[in-house]
């Protein structure tokens, strides 16, 4: 077996690693290792949209697992995220150490998504996504009504959490805790990919009929990656409520859900980096919007946010409607093109 010029396998585990060359091990720990350091050089500000950027990760790359991989389209995910977030913050203030809070969180969402996921074998295409849809409308209302246990509108404060004495209470250590957490996730759906499992989810995504045919559980498919997806949101959702310390029913609401939604889309379907890139494209959108309108007010002179504020919408839906016309693929692809054109420069074939 051959891959590129000078990589030849001689097992097909050899070829199915992840990162099949030297060289491809030796750029990811110079990413690694970048992103270790790059935090110790810059304010607090940065560290935070970093912290983002990993919770989105992590929010994205289930939500890939789902739609991309298996292709049940999901409408719900941000109130999945909601229900890790709300166990979190139940669980803390019982006195619950974070270390079980963070598998706990995935465990409950996790038992959610799988319960609204169940008419996934009755219903697919627009009819599943509906039906998601009802389950991010019921959970949004449990969070909002249910106030004995997640504070209604009131909603719910955190401390920050701590693992054996170490309290990571600034911004520089939620971002190791949460680039950990998402690259452990990013780790796992690759792997997940590759199992008996994983292939399953896209062969009921490419055909269900012919899935069915050669021995493929349908039901038991899809509710596995309900269960998986939402497990990953639930840990997400944990982090994101012990990072900002507080947590209200509006932060869950059907625009989260279409966030994540669009990340996937505009990274790329079924590709696991294209989630990430589409995470990160999406989080740092806002900011650079920001620092435009910035610019845009010492120049022309005035207070330009309020009319950023409304351009905002715009640009997102113009983003994601030139990505689909022009990208469907999303960038994932655009990383393809961009390697296989450095691998055959100066020849174009």
């Amino acid at each position: 077996m051959q891959d590129k010029c000078g990589l030849f396998f001689c097992s097909y585990r050899a070829e199915s690693a992840l990162f099949p060359s030297g060289f491809q091990r030796a750029c990811l720990a110079a990413f690694l290792l970048a992103l270790v350091i790059i935090p110790l050089g810059i304010n607090s500000y940065y560290v935070s949209i970093l912290c983002l950027m990993n919770i989105a990760v992590i929010g994205a790359v289930s939500l890939n697992l789902l739609t991309g991989l298996c292709g049940q389209i999901s409408l719900g995910h941000g109130a999945f995220f909601g229900v890790g977030a709300y166990t979190a913050g139940i669980l803390a203030a019982k006195g619950v150490p974070f270390l079980v809070t963070l598998p706990a969180s995935g465990a409950v969402a996790a038992l959610a998504g799988m319960a609204f996921g169940l008419p996934s074998l009755r219903l697919k295409g627009i009819y599943l996504a509906i039906a998601s849809l009802a389950a991010q409308l019921i959970l949004e209302y449990v969070f909002l009504h249910w106030e004995s246990m997640t504070g209604g509108s009131n909603g719910l404060m955190l401390m920050a959490p701590e693992i054996f004495g170490l309290k990571f209470d600034s911004d520089i250590k939620m971002f190791y805790l949460t680039l950990a957490v998402a690259a452990l996730t990013v780790l796992a759906v690759s792997n997940i990919t590759r199992t008996r499992p994983g292939r399953a989810f896209v062969a009921i995504r490419d055909h269900y009929l012919s899935a069915e045919i050669v021995g493929v559980n349908l039901f038991a498919g899809k509710l596995q990656a309900f269960g998986l997806s939402s497990f990953l949101a639930g840990v997400g959702g944990c982090l994101w409520a012990h990072y900002t310390n507080f947590i209200t029913p509006e932060q869950f609401n059907i625009g989260l859900s279409i966030n994540y939604l669009a990340m996937i889309i505009i990274g790329g379907l079924g590709s696991v980096l294209g989630a990430v890139f589409g995470a990160v494209f999406l989080t740092v959108l806002p900011e650079a919007l920001n620092a435009v309108a910035a610019l845009a007010g010492q120049m022309l002179g005035g207070d330009p946010t309020a009319s950023l504020a409304a351009l905002k919408g715009g640009v997102f839906g113009l983003v994601l409607t030139l990505f689909l016309i022009f990208e469907p693929d999303g960038l994932a692809q655009r990383w393809r093109m961009a390697k296989a054109y450095w691998k055959l420069y100066p020849f174009a074939h």
